[in-house]
C-alpha cells in the first residue's frame, strides 16, 4: 500500500502524512489487501476547494469535510489482488479547517478526526455506504474498527 499526498493552497505539514500513512496502512492491513499493487491518493485542501469539488462532481453546492471517487465498483476489489502494475484505488479529497472544527465540535484531537476522515474515505473507495441505515451500521462498525486498532480513541 502507498499513499499519494498532494496540498491544495494549503501548507504541508509532514505530521499529518505520517499519520495519513500510518491509517492507511492499518487500513488495507485490515481488509487483508497489504499485499495489493495498490495506491491511494489523498489530497488535503481547504472549504473552498472541496466545495467547487463537491459542485462539479456531485452538484452539491456547499462545502464538505471529505470526498471519495472509487476508481472500482465494490465486487471488482477482489479481482485487483493479482495486479502486476500498480493501480490507483481511488482519491480522497479532505478540507483540513472543518477537520479542524469538527474535532473541535465533537469535543476530539485533529488526530482523531482526520484519522476518521481518512478510513470513512477508505471504506467509500471500497465501496462501502452509510445511506441506508443498515450500510450504515456496517461501514461505522468497520470504522471504529480501524480507529480502535491504532489506539485513536475519543478524548
Amino acid at each position: 500500500m502507498k499513499s499519494e499526498i498532494e496540498y491544495l493552497e494549503i501548507e504541508e505539514n509532514e505530521e499529518w502524512e505520517k499519520l495519513i500513512n500510518k491509517v492507511l496502512t492499518e487500513c488495507f492491513k485490515t481488509e487483508n489487501m497489504e499485499n495489493y499493487k495498490l495506491y491511494i491518493s489523498v489530497t488535503l485542501t481547504n472549504p473552498k476547494n472541496i466545495k467547487k469539488l463537491n459542485n462539479q462532481y456531485r452538484n452539491i453546492d456547499k462545502e464538505t469535510d471529505v470526498l471519495s471517487f472509487p476508481m472500482f465498483e465494490k465486487e471488482e476489489i477482489s479481482k485487483l489482488k493479482d495486479l502486476q502494475y500498480e493501480e490507483t484505488l481511488g482519491d480522497i479529497v479532505i478540507s483540513v479547517e472543518r477537520v479542524k472544527t469538527q474535532a473541535i465540535e465533537y469535543g476530539h484531537s485533529f488526530e482523531r478526526e482526520l484519522s476518521y476522515m481518512l478510513v470513512h474515505g477508505f471504506y467509500h473507495l471500497m465501496g462501502e455506504d452509510h445511506i441506508k441505515e443498515e450500510e450504515k451500521v456496517i461501514m461505522r462498525s468497520k470504522e471504529e474498527n480501524i480507529l480502535k486498532r491504532l489506539n485513536i480513541v475519543r478524548d
